[in-house]
């Protein structure tokens, strides 16, 4: 039996970068003695179709970015509870997500004049698209922080999609999940930051 089913499994290569472009904050998984290694940093898809990003030096995870190592990573979309009392028929409690995982290999990036172009790059990818900053590549305070972290580019090896978005559904109630997709995460979001910041 496949898992996940074939209809909850995504296999457009475009639908799963635009994933990676929307939520470039990724779960970075690499595995050291048997124990994992989990780190949540910000990658860009670059135009080679490599992920680029860094690392600060002191993370203990930043050993095991570099000499080709395996590296398992996660980039996570919209999720929320499916109640159904969304749907037109009769349906039971679920979860709908969509997720995308890449296994593959990483290498650092040991030139600092790189490294700094692709803190640029990242930059200017995260400003779009109004671009109401821009890092120069001479800028002073860079000169601090290169100091400070680990550069690395992942060649990508396996690519796995999972979209659970009610597919098994008839198109009326696939609709309606797609709604309460939306609406939940704009109330959650709302939810949660007036509870943080405002106890």
């Amino acid at each position: 039996m496949n898992y996940p089913p074939k209809h909850h499994q995504e296999s457009d290569i475009n639908h799963l970068i635009e994933v990676i472009k929307t939520y470039p904050l990724a779960t970075v998984i690499s595995v050291k003695n048997n124990e994992p290694l989990i780190t949540h940093l910000p990658l860009i898809y670059n135009k080679n179709g490599k992920l680029i990003g860094h690392i600060d030096k002191y993370n203990p995870q930043a050993e095991l970015l570099k000499n080709n190592n395996a590296v398992t990573v996660i980039f996570s979309g919209p999720q929320c509870y499916i109640s159904p009392s969304i749907y037109s028929s009769s349906q039971l409690p679920t979860w709908n997500y969509i997720k995308v995982h890449l296994k593959g290999k990483v290498n650092a990036v040991n030139n600092e004049e790189q490294v700094k172009q692709d803190l640029v790059d990242l930059t200017d990818f995260l400003e779009a698209p109004t671009h109401k900053y821009k890092l120069e590549i001479d800028n002073p305070k860079m000169l601090g922080l290169i100091n400070y972290i680990r550069g690395f580019e992942i060649d990508i090896t396996h690519w796995e999609g999972k979209f659970k978005l009610s597919q098994d559904k008839n198109k009326s109630d696939m609709a309606s999940a797609k709604n309460e997709l939306i609406r939940a995460n704009k109330a959650s979001i709302e939810t949660f930051l007036s509870k943080v910041f405002n106890e």
